[in-house]
Formats: C-alpha cells, structure tokens, sequence
C-alpha cells in the first residue's frame, strides 16, 4: 500500500524516511512522485496543524497521507516560539533567522529549558484521522553550535547531552528525537493500514 509522505521540506522528508525506515506491506511515495498542494498552517495547535495538512492531501492526492508539525516550545517564553516555530522570525521560514532571534530573547535569562515536541497524524481520503505525539525535553545553548540537522537543533542541547542536536550525528539525533517518538507510536497504525486492518479513532 502506498503512503504518502506529506511534506515538502527536503531535511524533514529525509528523516521521516530514515526514522520510518521499512513497514511490511508500505511502499512510502513523497512530493518528487505525487505532487500535492501547499497547504496553509492556519490550526493553533501542532496537532491541529499536523491533522489539517495530512487531511488536506490525503483527499486531494487519494492517498492515506503522514504529515508531521513540530515546534519548540521554551519555558521563559511562554512556550513560544511553539505552533509558530517555522516562522519565529517572520514568513520566510529562515533557519539562521529563527535562531537569531532566539538567542536575542534569551540573553541574559537564566531559565533555558525547553522541550521539542512533534505531532505525527495519518489521514485517509474518507476522512479517518490518528495522530500520535513525542516530546524531546532539553535546554537552549548560549551560542549555535554544530553543522547537522536542520532548524532550531544548533541550539537545542537534549537533557544528559553536552552537545547539540547539529553536534550529532543523524543516526544518534534519529535514536532520541521528538519527531522519531512521535513516529515510533505510529507504527502500529501504520502497520494495521497496511493489513487493513486499521480501525475508527475511539
């Protein structure tokens, strides 16, 4: 069975397939060979998100869809950057930007812990939806370090860690992340689509 894979982002795509890696009876297809439309984050919640987009191409490519949202949440901000993670720093999505700013809002704060948490959702065309969630807890560094990973992870130290996630390599980032966590509970459902033996959400 096919399962689309609902993202456009090349670093977010490679990790989804390496974390997901081989689920008897899937076959996983992305963007290069099932084209589907931008879909506008508008929801207020990652999982509100995470839902609206793997509904919305699950409908419009008629495939089951696995999309993905994720946000940083930091104790001393309130828990922003949070659902708007992506776009901390304005609409262009700038990595180097987001970070940036962070680090501007946290000089001088004592308090930097902070927790990564990502919501995985599995929509069908007809409208079924499950969504699974992991959280990564963790402190933001004083400076970036690191040339791995994409995002906020030249920032985010995990809790027993010395280093950043961009200090790792991708296998030692994929064995504790937020987004793997997420994934992992997802398996399951994964696998009983493939069996066809997925029943409603509760």
């Amino acid at each position: 069975m096919k399962v689309l894979l609902g993202t456009r982002n090349p670093h977010k795509l490679a990790e989804l397939k390496r974390v997901l890696g081989e689920i008897s009876g899937i076959e996983w297809v992305d963007f290069h060979s099932v084209p589907f439309p931008e879909v506008a984050e508008t929801g207020e919640t990652l999982e509100e998100n995470a839902k609206l987009k793997a509904l919305a191409i699950a409908r419009a490519t008629g495939l089951p869809t696995l999309a993905e949202d994720t946000g940083l949440e930091v104790f001393a901000l309130g828990g922003a950057p949070g659902v708007r993670s992506a776009r901390f720093a304005g609409e262009q999505k700038d990595y180097q930007a987001n970070n940036e700013k962070l680090l501007r809002l946290l000089e001088g704060v004592v308090d930097r812990r902070a927790r990564f948490r990502a919501v995985a959702a599995l929509a069908l065309p007809d409208g079924r939806l499950w969504s699974t969630e992991g959280v990564l807890e963790g402190e933001i560094a004083h400076v970036a370090r690191g040339e791995g990973g994409f995002g906020y992870d030249p920032l985010f130290i995990p809790i027993g860690e010395r280093r950043t996630l961009a200090e790792m390599t991708p296998e030692e980032k994929d064995a504790i992340s937020h987004r793997r966590r997420a994934l992992e509970r997802m398996r399951p459902l994964l696998s009983s689509l493939a069996q066809g033996e997925l029943q409603k959400p509760a």
